[in-house]
């Protein structure tokens, strides 16, 4: 019978393989594992202001030439592109963890919106979008006029 040392520093690997396997199963492959860069998923923050709603995406590194903003079908799209860096290294390992490509993100907007409204900022790497909110859709009273409504009534 063999004995074998108890190691909980390859448990430890072990678990973080696990857990690398799980994230990459999920997001893509990581950078500088030989695979594809994991997908960029720009933040955003979607908040009521006065009578609007305001979208906030932060991308760094891109200019608003970069990105593209469509209101289709009631669909708010923001997409772009952050383009990797191209370096060359003569010697020595460098390591990259910024990730890059296309995005893409939407959002289902409240009925009623008027796309010709919708309004884009773009100031140091933070792209705000205004939408202002749909007036509020209010019930129309019908009048009801007086008179007999023929075939019914008294009989003569």
């Amino acid at each position: 019978m063999a004995l074998v040392r108890y190691d909980t520093g390859r448990e430890l690997d072990t678990l973080q393989s696990e857990m690398n396997r799980v994230f990459d199963a999920f997001f893509g492959d990581r950078p500088g594992n030989g695979g594809r860069a994991r997908r960029w998923v720009p933040a955003m923050d979607l908040v009521e202001e006065g009578d609007s709603l305001v979208l906030r995406a932060d991308l760094p590194g891109l200019t608003h030439d970069d990105v593209n903003v469509e209101v289709k079908d009631g669909v708010l799209t923001i997409s772009g592109e952050r383009k990797a860096e191209q370096r060359k290294e003569e010697q020595g390992y460098y390591r990259v963890e910024r990730s890059f490509g296309s995005f893409s993100r939407s959002l289902t907007l409240p009925e009623g919106i008027d796309p010709d409204k919708v309004g884009a900022e773009f100031d140091n790497g933070v792209l705000e979008v205004r939408i202002p909110k749909p007036e509020e859709r209010k019930p129309h009273r019908v009048e009801i006029g007086k008179g007999s409504v023929e075939g019914k009534g008294t009989e003569k």
